[in-house]
């Protein structure tokens, strides 16, 4: 059963389409709100400073290292 949900963010004014599990967007959705940011302004935030690799990666390492964080 795939239970990834798959949004559309923009990137540096471009749409792109970006699939993660619901726990990911539920995670990615509180970080946002936390750094007073919205969801697209954070995805762009990892995209310059952490990407590596595929986004959809580098989002799920970015919020493991941020609830590793805590």
């Amino acid at each position: 059963m795939d239970n990834q949900i798959k949004k559309t963010v923009r990137l540096n004014g471009h749409t792109t389409s970006l699939a993660l599990e619901k726990e990911f967007w539920k995670e990615l959705n509180i970080i946002a709100k936390n750094q007073s940011l919205s969801l697209n302004e954070l995805v762009e935030k990892i995209d310059t400073l952490e990407r590596k690799g595929s986004l959809a990666s580098s989002i799920r390492v970015f919020i493991l290292k941020t609830l590793k964080d805590k």
